[in-house]
């Protein structure tokens, strides 16, 4: 399926989850790989609305910064890797919904925040939420990255207004 989305448009959107560690998927194929691992992981559902510019990546970021955080990270971007993303929420016990962040042990989902939590939060909260449940089931010790990296990060704050549809071939 074509991307929904200018994948350009929405670079700077992916990008600045990877420079805290977070790989980016764009196939089923590497999603099935991620998954297959007993370890913890965190899968973040990005998407160009408002709240996971406001709330959602800000707060990922600020929580990878916590002491303890989980083994594997990952993000793939709703509206553009749509096969990556059904593959996602195949493991998924509840409706689709992007933004949304999930911790996994193994397969198997442990935590999870939907469009509907992350929507009413700030990023603080969203990130003293993800701690809480880093605590409870994570061991890897954190940062993801120096605190002195992460300082330089500046979150995009674009949403789907701005965000232009993908154009075709």
């Amino acid at each position: 399926m074509p991307p929904v989305y200018d994948p350009e448009a929405v670079r700077p959107m992916w990008e600045e989850l990877q420079a805290v560690g977070i790989e980016p998927l764009a196939t089923p194929e590497a999603v099935e790989d991620w998954m297959d691992d007993d370890t913890t992981g965190l899968m973040v559902i990005n998407s160009v609305c408002g709240c996971a510019a406001g709330s959602c990546r800000p707060g990922v970021m600020v929580a990878l910064q916590h002491t303890r955080i989980p083994d594997r990270l990952a993000t793939v971007f709703a509206g553009i890797d749509t096969e990556a993303v059904a593959k996602v929420r195949s493991y998924l016990p509840y409706a689709p919904s992007s933004p949304n962040v999930i911790l996994f042990k193994g397969r198997k989902p442990v935590f999870a925040m939907q469009r509907a939590h992350i929507e009413t939060m700030t990023p603080a909260m969203v990130a003293e939420q993800l701690c809480a449940a880093f605590d409870e089931h994570c061991t890897r010790p954190g940062p993801s990255i120096s605190p002195e990296e992460f300082q330089r990060i500046i979150p995009v704050q674009e949403c789907g207004s701005s965000i232009p549809l993908y154009p075709g071939d």
